[in-house]
């Protein structure tokens, strides 16, 4: 019995953690892009995440277009959630804090990772679909990807009217993913089931 409560509450702590460090990170990546602030998704995300990254940005400004301050909280929403689901599966004083801040770290890469690698894909099966949306998400999903795939077209160029450039973005995040994530997660003897974005 407690251990189905456990681990109800860890699918708890770690879908309703996961779902606001993901729009923490989502809006500072949009600003990284310079994605349209006035797409109403954007409006959703300023909105939602505003109360926690308003006050950080008092003592973390941003610079030069990136919002430290967004991500330095979706770090530490990471390190809170871990800590907690540490402490509901009875394994918080096992563990450091040192290896709690680099456990997280490492969840907060696989999740940009994951956002860019699932864009693309979402990209990819609209440009078949729907070419010419004008849905908000996709446009803004466009402008997230854009900067990353102006520097990909720079070296693979579209050739004959296809586009092989998302092929080799997918397949780069698939490297970072496999040996950086994976790798360092392994080096830490990190444990997917506490750590929000692995």
């Amino acid at each position: 019995m407690g251990s189905s409560i456990s681990q109800s509450l860890l699918l708890i702590i770690n879908t309703l953690g996961g779902l606001y460090i993901l729009a923490v990170i989502i809006r500072f990546l949009l600003q990284a892009a310079r994605a349209d602030f006035y797409n109403p998704v954007s409006q959703s995300i300023v909105k939602i995440t505003a109360p926690l990254v308003t006050p950080l940005r008092k003592i973390i400004p941003g610079y030069k277009g990136f919002d430290f301050a967004s991500l330095v909280l979706a770090l530490l929403l990471n390190i809170v959630a871990t800590s907690v689901m540490l402490l509901v599966a009875g394994g918080l004083g096992l563990v450091g804090v040192g290896t709690i801040v680099a456990w997280s770290s490492i969840g907060l890469l696989a999740f940009i990772l994951k956002i860019y690698k699932y864009g693309l894909l979402i990209s990819i099966i609209a440009s078949w679909i729907a070419p010419h949306s004008g849905n908000p998400v996709l446009l803004l999903i466009h402008q997230l990807l854009e900067p990353i795939m102006k520097k990909v077209h720079k070296v693979i160029p579209p050739m004959g009217g296809l586009d092989f450039s998302p092929i080799f973005v997918f397949l780069g995040i698939q490297v970072v993913e496999t040996m950086l994530v994976q790798g360092l997660a392994q080096s830490l003897r990190l444990f997917p089931a506490v750590v929000i974005g692995i």
